[in-house]
């Protein structure tokens, strides 16, 4: 597993598109939880979380199904958690779900990558 993470319109789409030639890419909004665990790379994996938030469904379980279903994955996710917090509960609850899914990722991740302006810095080469 691989994730290219950042802030909103930083280029990470471009530059994971450039990184992972070859890879087949589907968008988090537009896909099934199955669609997701036999994915090559999700761009926008943060709107396929906030997807199921919307549609009633836990996403707690998401980072453990991946490692053990798609542990080849490449993931592309915004960070969500910077900014001013949210006066809406459930874009709290979204930006804490992204969070945590992430964060649990990333742990488990090879390489994540951060961008900004275009530009990767790997943080995490394991």
């Amino acid at each position: 597993m691989e994730m290219m993470i950042g802030g909103a319109f930083q280029g990470k789409a471009d530059l994971a598109k450039k990184t992972y030639p070859g890879i087949q890419w589907i968008r988090g909004e537009k896909m099934t939880e199955e669609e997701l665990m036999n994915a090559q790379g999700v761009l926008g994996f943060h709107q396929f979380i906030k997807k199921e938030l919307e549609q009633g469904r836990e996403v707690q379980h998401l980072a453990a199904a991946l490692i053990r279903n798609n542990p080849d994955i490449i993931l592309v996710s915004d960070e969500v958690g910077y900014g001013v917090v949210p006066v809406d509960a459930f874009d709290r609850a979204y930006r804490e779900a992204v969070g945590r899914v992430c964060t649990d990722l990333a742990a488990y991740s090879k390489k994540v990558i951060r961008v900004v302006c275009g530009i990767g810095t790997v943080i995490k080469d394991a």
